[in-house]
Parts: structure tokens; C-alpha cells; sequence
């Protein structure tokens, strides 16, 4: 059992958890360990279930989806999140990202596309492709400061980390960078890590948008 992937379902409709629930329990390698309603039970139903995974609804009542992201991934030992949601503004996307999210999709994703993205992000690997990743970040309006603080940000990497960031931003993956980049895998990896906690950030995904904010990517 040490190896089946612990999954929170967050959704203020009861069917929709209904029926996620129905599809995940159906994988050979994921368990419903508990349902929420909103964020505020999410963050209770944590404590007491210790998920790998969450399924984040956006709009719930109490608490949002971004806020209870936010809060979740906070935590020293946090779970995993992935936005399922049916509103798929770039500012819902990019929103949910900043606050740690590891993935993001819409709730008319066919169900083997959920199962493979629960197993991806329970990896650390995010699930959106390249494509997604950089069309999203190139109609992403650069806040006020950001590009400061993100230029700074990078600057406190070396120079290699700095080049494996900004092939992150650029969409690549662990194997396509270290390939790109002439080093192997577990280096690429290694790199990967230092920047992350280098620069306080949960996941990829955050590397990629700071990379975009320096206007790099």
C-alpha cells in the first residue's frame, strides 16, 4: 500500500465528487481517502487524511479553491494540488500556479487525462504541457515589482542554476534540459531542487512563472 497514491477530493457539488471519486478509486495505483466541500473542510480533511494528492475545485463557498491552495501548500510537509475546475480565465490558471498548484484542468478532462495527471503530480512533475505553459505566461501581464523582484530573485542562483531556470520557463523537462544543457539526469534534478529551495518556491511550475516575470522566458 506504500506505494498507492492518497487522493482529497475538494468540491462544493457532491456529484462531481461523486464521480471523481467512482473514476480514481478505479486506478489500480490511487485511493479517495476523503471528501471536502470547500476549502475550510479541505484544510481539516489534511489534518486528518494526510492526501498526496488534493483535486481542487475554484469557486466554493467559505473559503476558494486559491485560498485553500495557498494555505495548504504552505505547510511544511504539503500536498499536492491540482486545479479541476470549469473556469479556465488565464487569470484562474496563473492565479492558481502562484499559489503552488502543480497542475491545472478543466472538469470536461476525459478520465484517463485525470488518473495520469493525479500519478504525474504525485511525482513532483507538472502537468501542464509546454504549449500550455508558454502560452499562458506570454499573456500573463507582469504585475507592478515583479520584474524587479524576479530579476533579483535569479540573481541569487549560479550561473549554471540560473540556465537550468530558465530552460524550466521555456517548458523544458528534467530529461530535454539536461540534454540541452549537456549534464545528466540526476544533475538536472539536483538543480531543479537547489533552485526551489534556494529561492523559496514549492514546484516547477513557480520556476517558470518567476523566470516569465524577469522577462527571460
Amino acid at each position: 500500500m506504500a506505494d498507492v497514491i492518497r487522493v482529497l477530493l475538494v468540491d462544493d457539488d457532491a456529484l462531481v465528487r461523486a464521480g471523481l471519486a467512482m473514476m480514481l478509486d478505479g486506478a489500480a495505483d490511487i485511493t479517495v481517502v476523503a471528501e471536502a466541500g470547500d476549502g475550510r473542510e479541505a484544510v481539516t480533511a489534511v489534518d486528518a487524511h494526510f492526501p498526496d494528492v488534493v483535486l481542487m475545485d475554484l469557486r466554493m463557498p467559505n473559503v476558494d479553491g486559491i485560498a485553500a491552495t495557498r494555505r495548504l501548500r504552505s505547510r511544511p510537509r504539503p500536498p499536492e494540488v491540482i486545479v479541476l475546475t470549469t473556469f479556465d480565465t488565464d487569470e484562474n490558471i496563473v492565479d492558481a500556479l502562484r499559489a503552488g498548484a502543480g497542475g491545472f484542468l478543466l472538469k470536461d478532462t476525459p478520465p484517463p487525462r485525470i488518473v495520469e495527471a493525479v500519478t504525474r503530480v504525485a511525482a513532483g512533475d507538472p502537468i501542464l504541457s509546454p504549449g500550455v505553459m508558454r502560452r499562458l505566461m506570454e499573456r500573463t501581464v507582469v504585475q507592478s515589482g515583479a520584474f524587479e523582484r524576479a530579476r533579483a530573485a535569479l540573481d541569487e542562483l549560479t550561473p549554471r542554476e540560473r540556465e537550468v531556470a530558465l530552460a524550466i520557463g521555456r517548458g523544458l523537462g528534467n530529461a530535454d534540459l539536461a540534454g540541452e544543457l549537456e549534464m545528466n539526469l540526476t544533475t538536472a534534478k539536483t538543480h531543479v531542487s537547489s533552485i526551489l529551495t534556494k529561492l523559496g518556491l514549492d514546484n516547477r511550475t513557480q520556476i517558470a512563472l518567476l523566470a516569465h516575470d524577469a522577462d527571460l522566458a
